[in-house]
């Protein structure tokens, strides 16, 4: 283990030490592209074969083993790095949209479809998605989920944005197998306009046994809500993250520890800046901060780099950034458009996006 972590920590260190150009998606042949990639790791394109299909979802078990949620009712998983994928779709599906995929290895996976009623399902395989059985489908026709998450293999969550003035908690204790709603007597009151954005899989994160946060905007202050009893009671936080429009807020968290947490966000329409676009807790999220140099525009997705204390990245439409400081300062180091990010214990990054985008990070 300990010459895993200083493998993590070196990792990180040549990382931040060279930012790859714009050439780098824009002529993969060109001898600028080549130079970027010998000095530093750098996003290295896997071909989906599916340029239709925008990948939202992303779980990435290992360096060989990742799993994709996209439009389309599509779900792909690839067992060699990347060089091949799978469509892994479950059938029937390709009027819903996948926007969150959970795995715990290259066979069992939970998937989330969002939308108003009868369009947010939930789905399970435990068969590399060979057969999917429907585990949830919401009746509720207020109900909208947007995110799911797990504490271990046997308990998760997924949330709904608000019904009658409170965010909806559904919850699992098998596996998502079968998911209960749980009461609403813990969760405060959701402020007018407030909602989650399904925009990468990470609106509702945990870490460790039993706490959870969720991410809001929409409404006149982006909030954090943690549980730390499994989503029974919930306390809100304001963050620094500009709301007051329902296309602003936090859209995604990430948190190395139950006290130390990564918020980013802002505005997604493109044509809109997004100033304070990322923010930081030590406190498991009582407090935030907003990041003295934050990244240049919207964000949607971020993931702490593997055994590093201080290493993240965060990753949206126009590029990826990179803070070596634990989100006080961020750069771009990639220009590459993409929507979600996660990484693994063995030293493996995945991120995932529009137009069938896939890639991992190599050295």
């Amino acid at each position: 283990m300990r010459r895993t972590v200083a493998v993590g920590v070196a990792w990180a260190a040549a990382l931040a030490a060279t930012a790859v150009p714009a050439a780098a998606h824009a002529d993969e042949g060109a001898a600028q592209t080549a130079s970027a990639r010998n000095r530093a790791p750098h996003w290295q394109l896997k071909d989906t074969g599916t340029p239709e299909v925008r990948y939202r979802g992303l779980s990435a078990v290992s360096r060989s083993t990742a799993w994709l949620a996209g439009t389309g009712g599509t779900v792909l998983r690839t067992t060699d790095g990347g060089a091949h994928w799978r469509n892994v779709s479950p059938p029937g599906t390709t009027d819903l949209q996948f926007r969150d995929v959970e795995a715990f290895d290259a066979r069992r996976a939970v998937v989330l479809a969002i939308g108003e009623g009868e369009a947010s399902r939930v789905y399970r395989t435990e068969d590399g998605g060979t057969t999917w059985t429907e585990s949830f489908r919401n009746t509720d026709a207020r109900a909208f989920y947007d995110c799911v998450t797990f504490f271990d293999t046997r308990n998760g969550l997924a949330m709904s944005d608000p019904v009658d003035g409170k965010f909806r908690i559904l919850s699992t204790r098998d596996g998502g197998r079968s998911w209960k709603v749980l009461p609403d007597k813990g969760m405060p009151p959701a402020l007018p306009g407030e909602a989650g954005f399904a925009a990468s899989g990470q609106c509702l994160v945990a870490s460790g046994p039993k706490d959870v946060w969720m991410a809001t905007g929409g409404a006149a202050r982006a909030r954090v809500l943690h549980s730390t009893d499994r989503g029974l009671t919930w306390t809100a936080t304001d963050s620094p993250i500009p709301a007051g429009t329902s296309a602003r807020g936090v859209f995604a968290l990430a948190f190395r520890d139950r006290t130390h947490g990564l918020a980013v966000g802002g505005d997604f329409n493109p044509d809109q800046p997004s100033p304070q676009a990322a923010a930081r807790t030590t406190d498991a999220g009582r407090t935030w901060r907003s990041a003295t140099t934050s990244p240049p525009a919207y964000r949607s997705g971020v993931v702490w780099l593997p055994y590093s204390r201080s290493a993240a990245l965060a990753v949206g439409p126009t590029g990826t950034d990179l803070t070596t400081d634990a989100g006080r300062t961020w750069r771009t180091v990639d220009t590459g458009s993409y929507d979600t990010v996660d990484c693994t214990p063995d030293l493996a990054c995945w991120a995932a996006g529009e137009k069938g985008r896939a890639a991992r990070l190599e050295p």
